[in-house]
């Protein structure tokens, strides 16, 4: 993935194994994406599980309307909710299943994949996929 630029920057780290990067709140509560801006000035960044739960998924089988657009021509994609246990519950794209194979609490881990020809984002697949 060297070669692709990430979707936005700080979003994960550039390890061989990455990491989403969360923010902790001053009360304890993590978010993702970490904050930027003002909003992270009292934000402390968090390095992220890879590995995490399905909470809840969908196939998005229509084009977002602008700014989101995606690769062309467009193919539907899964999209879900993954739960890192004890930290954050990360919305992403869902790879490596069809929708009849996604489970509730399945276990997911983290891979960065393809967006467009000059992108990478994050996505979750199964870990027997992954």
């Amino acid at each position: 993935m060297s070669a692709l630029l990430p979707i936005a920057p700080g979003l994960w780290t550039d390890d061989a194994q990455p990491h989403l990067i969360g923010g902790r709140k001053p009360g304890g509560e993590i978010v993702f994406p970490m904050p930027q801006g003002d909003a992270a000035a009292s934000v402390e960044p968090v390095v992220l599980s890879r590995h995490g739960r399905l909470w809840s998924w969908t196939s998005q089988d229509f084009e977002p309307k602008a700014p989101y657009p995606g690769p062309r021509p467009f193919a539907p994609y899964l999209v879900g909710y993954v739960e890192l246990p004890g930290e954050v519950i990360v919305e992403s794209r869902l790879v490596g299943a069809t929708l009849a194979d996604l489970v509730l609490g399945m276990p997911m881990e983290l891979l960065i994949v393809p967006f467009d020809a000059t992108h990478c984002t994050f996505a979750f697949a199964p870990e027997s996929t992954a």
